[in-house]
């Protein structure tokens, strides 16, 4: 015990001396636990991802979560995941999350259930901030998870997925480049329903215009046909 005192020391001496060093706050935690001192691993896992600097925070926050996946607290892990994904929107750790959802319930139907809504909440995430790449890597995340599972709903997925199309950009010097994009189902569609409402806009402003114009031309028609009879 005397030995992991001194242990101790050297690595509150290091984290105290640069508290930016993930891979020390881990290694720390890691001692704790090994001791079966989960209290003091918790702490430490909390004061680490509260510092306002870290090198590699994805490194620690793994670590973190995995502690708790291990403690078979479940409850905190998805707190964890939570707290997680209000720093970073990173696809990894949404299909994270979502094969966590996969892995702990017993009830197969239930567990696809929480998985799906995970990917579900992710997808509408990543289309909000407009990440292709990301959406294709989720959606094929997301297939997957439904081809493992005896209920997956493995067709509901495929209606998502993209289609690659060849594109050109003009570059700064004038030229053209060409590249490849996705173009999503659900992006066509809601493009189609924003032309048909800018339609539908032009048209009321069109009869708008016209019923305004009509009482004008028949004012100024009557105002013709007294003039013809004697009257002002």
């Amino acid at each position: 015990l005397r030995d992991f005192d001194r242990v101790r020391t050297l690595y509150s001496k290091y984290v105290e001396f640069n508290p930016t060093n993930c891979a020390t706050w881990v290694e720390f935690a890691k001692l704790e636990a090994a001791l079966h001192e989960s209290e003091r691993c918790q702490a430490l896992f909390e004061l680490a991802v509260e510092q306002p600097t870290l090198d590699m925070p994805e490194v620690l926050w793994k670590a973190y979560i995995d502690f708790e996946y291990d403690q078979g607290d479940y409850d905190k892990t998805r707190e964890l995941y939570g707290r997680l994904l209000a720093l970073t929107d990173h696809v990894k750790v949404w299909i994270s999350l979502a094969r966590f959802e996969l892995a702990v319930a017993d009830d197969p139907e239930s567990r696809l259930a929480a998985a799906r809504a995970v990917y579900e909440r992710a997808y509408s995430r990543l289309k909000e901030l407009k990440l292709t790449e990301e959406r294709l890597v989720l959606l094929e995340a997301w297939r997957e998870a439904e081809m493992s599972e005896s209920q997956g709903d493995v067709a509901a997925v495929e209606k998502k997925m993209p289609r690659r199309v060849r594109k050109r950009r003009k570059l700064d010097d004038g030229s053209l480049e060409e590249y490849f994009d996705y173009v999503f189902p659900d992006d066509e569609e809601q493009g189609a329903r924003f032309k048909l409402l800018a339609k539908a806009h032009m048209w009321k402003q069109k009869a708008a215009a016209a019923s305004v114009s009509e009482p004008i031309a028949a004012s100024e028609s009557a105002s013709e046909n007294n003039e013809e009879d004697g009257y002002e």
